[in-house]
């Protein structure tokens, strides 16, 4: 029997803990602790009003998360995609692409940045993602800034 992936979104306030606990669980072990990087994971965004949540659940198990932030300069609303992770078994499967059309569609027009590991240049730019500035080391790993519209 084929188990049913379903993409979940919440904005931040609407988070139940248990849901919360899972999202940031997944992060911590993938980002802490599959890519050994200390960094501070409770950064106070992700309860902030105007975030959006995204995640795929299989049967309970989150699987997939992606978070999205608005960013405002100048009376202009953008956004910021972050966090986005997989767990190991979930790979290849179309699980990231996924989460990220989901938050690309809310996002709509507007312009949306997101600060990519370098070896994830391709897959990014596959969904319209240019570069948008110098590499850099963030935690260890190397990043790349990039936008879309």
């Amino acid at each position: 029997m084929m188990s049913t992936v379903a993409l979940k979104r919440s904005w931040s306030q609407d988070l139940d803990t248990t849901t919360l606990y899972k999202l940031l669980k997944l992060r911590v072990e993938v980002f802490v602790v599959e890519q050994k990087c200390a960094y501070p994971e409770l950064d106070g965004f992700d309860l902030l009003p105007e975030t959006r949540h995204f995640w795929l659940d299989d049967e309970g198990e989150t699987i997939c998360t992606l978070r999205l932030m608005e960013e405002h300069e100048d009376g202009v609303k953008s956004f910021r995609i972050g966090r986005l992770c997989t767990t190991p078994e979930a790979r290849g499967h179309g699980y990231t692409t996924r989460l990220l059309q989901a938050a690309l569609a809310e996002a709509g027009s507007a312009t949306v940045r997101l600060n990519a590991q370098t070896y994830l240049l391709d897959m990014y730019t596959k969904h319209g993602f240019k570069v948008d500035g110098p590499e850099y080391i963030e935690d260890g790993i190397p990043h790349i800034p990039m936008r879309r519209g």
